[in-house]
């Protein structure tokens, strides 16, 4: 399909941001920033934890636990967000006082998601007091049900958005709740977590309790690594998180499992950016809730011995490199179901839904956002909720413009039954369904696509913050462009665009196409990851580019990453 290169308006007013570098004004102007402070946001500027609702309530029910010396258990999710979210409850509330701790995270095929009966049932023979859920909860009405049936008290800390009925739960903290008016619904379940915690130290200094004086900053590069994972928009209190977790990674003090990660994904901690954490740290997080069992990734974020977390950080990096190898041949398998398909052939239809028996229900998300992608559409991919399952799980994926989770409610609302259950973000949701159901619900979430989908959300574009001058072709720019904010979901990385000759060319990696680029005078290197189409890219070329340090020449190089680039006649 073809893609448009657009150039984002240059910012009208910035000289609330004269503090900063003349081309820093440029973006973080054009990215909607009209003051230092919301351009590089500090931890000082959070809004406080009081303006959750529900935090009050969550506080006094783990201040009790705590000071009966009750069992407290933290269920996780299994993905980054909700791994990172675990690991930090369980530090923190350790650090606060609380002695009886444990977590359980569900499997994904026997327990199905979040605090389900299933999962609850299993919890019942530790007999917990205290059930803490992070990154779930809020749409575990049967699971909250079945866990205060049991005599369990229950703690919702989520950040998802809320069915038409909320858990009848002790306490929920969630700012996407109605009624909630904490002013970032823009949280990831690791930043609730984090703020839970806040907000409990700070009850524990009224009552001039010594556990009052821990240090929670020492979990935030967990923070930021969940932040970044979960993809959610990086608002100003998110960049703030983020930007501070950053800052401890950068300087060697993050926790042993992620020094462990970084090194395992070799990745340099001094320069660690969001993309880093985003491409090669979550995804070997995640690869453990995907295949096997998440438990293996919080134990490496919970880690305290150098030499344990090295090991389960490269016993992710091997299941990384095993649903690496699964994903490229689902992904085969689904460009086989659409041969031949382009969006000429596509014609009216607006919704992607795609399934194979043997899929395994870990990696669909992968395949629906490498589909997404490829097709400009939203797509959802399905496969069996466990072996020889008539339940199917699917996940998934949208593109700007439609709010998939709100798709998925306008099918709940006009074929009830249809789904079983879901949840999810504007471009990200999971649901369930029964096999039989699959045809009646592809037909039904493209009656949603064709109601609720813009026409113009249909064009394939890229915003970009226009041409670089010739003199900032140097690693000081880069180096400023790197450094210089959180970038990152609904706050994207700089990109420019330019003309270009193409001096010289090769194919690495068999798929990925080292370049030579000529502007001016000037000789520049260049790298188009997945970019070899197999025509030889010749002549001029408009080029969509990143201006980043070369890190495997280094002594100062530099590169163009190419997102996109067309020949010009």
């Amino acid at each position: 399909m073809s893609t448009q290169i657009l150039r984002r308006p240059l910012p009208e007013n910035i000289d609330a941001l004269a503090g900063l570098p003349p081309l820093l004004r440029r973006l973080h102007g054009a990215r909607g920033s009209q003051d230092i402070d919301t351009a590089q946001p500090r931890l000082a500027q959070l809004p406080s934890p009081d303006l959750m609702k529900g935090m009050e309530e969550a506080v006094a029910l783990l201040y009790s636990a705590i000071q009966r010396n009750a069992h407290i258990r933290v269920v996780g999710d299994f993905d980054c967000d909700g791994a990172t979210g675990c690991a930090v409850l369980m530090r923190g509330l350790k650090m606060l006082g609380a002695r009886q701790l444990s977590f359980a995270v569900p499997d994904r095929q026997r327990h199905g998601y979040g605090l389900s009966p299933a999962l609850v049932e299993e919890l019942a023979a530790d007999a917990p007091e205290l059930i803490l859920t992070v990154d779930t909860g809020i749409a575990c009405v049967a699971g909250v049900a079945a866990a205060r049936a049991h005599g369990m008290q229950v703690i919702i800390c989520d950040h998802h958005l809320p069915g038409p009925e909320l858990p009848v739960a002790d306490a929920i903290v969630n700012p996407n709740q109605p009624g909630c008016g904490f002013p970032s619904k823009a949280l990831a379940g690791v930043g609730v977590a984090f703020y839970l915690l806040l907000a409990l130290r700070a009850h524990l200094r009224k009552q001039a309790d010594a556990a009052g004086d821990a240090d929670l900053s020492t979990l935030l590069d967990l923070v930021a690594i969940g932040t970044v994972a979960d993809v959610v928009p990086l608002d100003k209190t998110n960049r703030a998180l983020v930007a501070a977790g950053l800052r401890r990674i950068r300087q060697g003090r993050a926790q042993p499992g992620v020094r462990a990660l970084i090194e395992a994904a070799k990745r340099q901690h001094a320069t660690l950016t969001p993309a880093d954490i985003g491409f090669a740290i979550a995804p070997r997080i995640n690869a453990a809730g995907r295949l096997e069992d998440m438990t293996l990734g919080i134990a490496c974020l919970l880690s305290h011995d150098p030499r344990e977390a090295a090991q389960l950080a490269q016993m992710l990096s091997d299941i990384n490199q095993e649903r690496r190898q699964l994903q490229a041949q689902m992904l085969h398998d689904a460009e086989s179901l659409l041969a031949g398909t382009d969006l000429g052939q596509l014609g009216a239809r607006l919704a992607i839904s795609l399934y194979q028996p043997h899929w395994h229900p870990g990696v669909v998300g992968l395949v629906a956002s490498n589909v997404k992608e490829k097709l400009h559409r939203p797509v959802i991919a399905f496969a069996p909720a466990s072996e020889g399952s008539e339940e199917l799980r699917g996940s998934a994926r949208s593109i700007s413009g439609f709010h998939i989770r709100d798709a998925l409610a306008w099918v709940d609302a006009h074929h009830p039954g249809l789904i079983s259950r879901f949840g999810g973000h504007a471009m990200a949701a999971g649901l369930s369904l029964a096999r039989q159901n699959l045809q009646d619900f592809a037909q039904a979430f493209e009656a949603a696509a064709q109601a609720l989908l813009p026409p113009e959300s249909l064009q394939k574009h890229i915003l970009s913050d226009g041409e670089l001058a010739a003199e900032d072709f140097n690693i000081a720019t880069a180096i400023l462009l790197r450094d210089g904010g959180v970038w990152g979901q609904h706050y994207p990385e700089p990109l420019f665009d330019g003309v270009f000759e193409v001096l010289d060319w090769r194919v690495v990696g068999e798929k990925h196409l080292k370049l030579t680029l000529a502007s001016g005078s000037q000789r520049l290197n260049a790298i188009h990851f997945g970019g070899w189409d197999g025509i030889p890219p010749q002549g001029r070329q408009h080029i969509a580019y990143r201006l980043t340090p070369d890190e495997w020449r280094g002594g100062g190089a530099i590169q163009l990453v190419i997102v996109h680039r067309q020949a010009l006649a």
